[in-house]
């Protein structure tokens, strides 16, 4: 049993960005995006208003405040601050999931927020105290990091996750976007992934190193090349072989 995860909702304006409405018949849960790196009122309505009509899980994907960069670039935030925007974030996502019939079910950071919350104690800490401000939601992250230990020692759910698309570091991290092999972008590359994923608990970084994992949920990124390709097609090995594609954080109506 896994739970597929994709970042959804990551156009701004008359701009898009994915095919939000293709992946929602896929994803078991989508990471949508709350207007700091992408998204805007509208869009994050409308990718809600799908995700409930399809019962797909509302997760809000936070970031910095950082429309230009889409949230690629690391922000020194002020913690305080930092804690504050993630409730803010988590906050406007869920008030138009409600308004749809449905609700924000966890949390997922976005981009270098994530990736500074592995090693960013502070950080990290910080991402925490917003979602607990907001009332305790489960928050998804990489295994092994700050951001998920700082999840348990407050009491939160702390989900780890894989990703189909992303290379990965013998250290069990994500290999930056701008070094080689960042990216999977073969289908058949991704396929094979997601079943040693859910097969094994493996995953296989750049290098041949083979790393365990108890991932619990698998991420497909929409804005690859390919992106519903992949989607569809991880959905359709997956089930082939009996693996039970089942929310996390299961939708709930308010």
């Amino acid at each position: 049993m896994i739970d597929l995860n994709s970042d959804l909702g990551e156009g701004f304006g008359v701009w898009r960005l994915g095919d939000d409405t293709a992946l929602l018949d896929v994803v078991t849960s989508a990471n949508v995006a709350c207007g700091f790196h992408a998204g805007d009122p509208s869009t994050m309505r409308r990718v809600c208003r799908e995700a409930a009509e399809r019962g797909v899980a509302v997760g809000a994907q936070v970031s910095y405040r950082d429309l230009a960069g889409f949230g690629r670039r690391f922000i020194d935030v002020d913690p305080l601050e930092l804690a504050d925007e993630v409730l803010y974030q988590v906050g406007a996502l869920d008030a138009c999931a409600r308004a749809t019939g449905t609700a924000v079910t966890y949390v997922k950071p976005h981009g270098a927020l994530y990736n500074a919350a592995v090693h960013h104690e502070a950080q990290a800490r910080a991402v925490v105290d917003g979602v607990r401000a907001f009332g305790g939601l489960p928050v998804l992250g990489l295994p092994g990091s700050r951001l998920l230990a700082a999840a348990e020692a407050a009491g939160l759910r702390a989900v780890p996750e894989a990703f189909a698309d992303r290379g990965y570091t013998p250290e069990g991290t994500l290999v930056p976007r701008k070094d080689p092999g960042a990216l999977l972008t073969d289908t058949a590359a991704v396929v094979d992934r997601a079943l040693r994923l859910a097969e094994a608990g493996e995953l296989v970084a750049v290098d041949g190193t083979v790393l365990k994992t108890d991932a619990a949920s698998l991420c497909l990124h929409g804005d690859t090349p390919g992106a519903v390709e992949h989607a569809r097609a991880v959905r359709d090995s997956l089930t082939s072989a009996g693996v039970d594609l089942v929310a996390f954080a299961p939708p709930i109506r308010p």
